[in-house]
């Protein structure tokens, strides 16, 4: 009995460890001005192509996947509306772990369950078997995402994504697609529906 309970006050006094330790690991503090330039060249982009110019979707993939690294950036106001948890692909590792949450890696080929860097035209909302059952299309603008809709990436929410902040614990990965969890996407989807031109979204590094 006395091994059992030494036993015991060990297991706990590691777990204590672990969370104290968690306690001091400094959070990485928000890179505005690097939003700031995204939004910016975002801006002219969405001018140049006939986007909408009151909002865009900006999500740094730099950032650890524990921490709000979707923004959506208000075009009128000139400051971030809303931000939250977004996953990435999981790649070789396993589905819905942690394991990339601060070493994503990219890909434009199918097979691959990367992500894949690059702009997006937000297209048609539609049924989705995940979260709150709706998704976005997502059309590929560039050479390192031209394939997206061939490989069924979507935008959509995700029941496994916290609404909040879990660093240094990871976002659950998938299988490629940004996804958002309910409250996110609910939010995310007033807007993206009373959008009367397409919308943009950028993931970067």
């Amino acid at each position: 009995m006395k091994f059992l309970r030494l036993g015991k006050i060990i297991i706990i006094f590691i777990l204590l460890l672990g969370l104290i330790g968690d306690a001091f690991i400094k959070r990485p503090p928000l890179n505005l001005i690097k939003i700031e330039g995204k939004a910016k060249e975002a801006l002219l982009y969405c001018k140049s192509k006939g986007y909408s110019v009151n909002f865009c979707i900006l999500i740094d993939m730099s950032v650890h996947s524990g921490l709000n690294r979707l923004y959506l950036w208000n075009f009128l106001t000139g400051e971030v509306e809303y931000e939250c948890l977004v996953s990435h692909g999981c790649g070789g590792n396993r589905w819905a772990s942690d394991e990339s949450r601060d070493t994503p890696r990219f890909s434009n080929n199918g097979g691959t369950h990367c992500s894949s860097l690059g702009k997006y035209r937000i297209g048609a909302r539609g049924y989705s078997q995940w979260g709150i059952n709706i998704n976005y299309l997502l059309y590929g603008l560039e050479p390192s995402n031209s394939n997206a809709f061939a490989r069924t990436i979507v935008f959509h929410s995700w029941s496994k994504i916290p609404n909040n902040v879990i660093f240094p614990t990871g976002c659950p990965e998938g299988w490629g697609c940004p996804a958002v969890s309910n409250t996110s996407m609910k939010y995310i989807d007033g807007l993206l529906k009373g959008s009367k031109k397409p919308v943009l979204m950028w993931i970067y590094t």
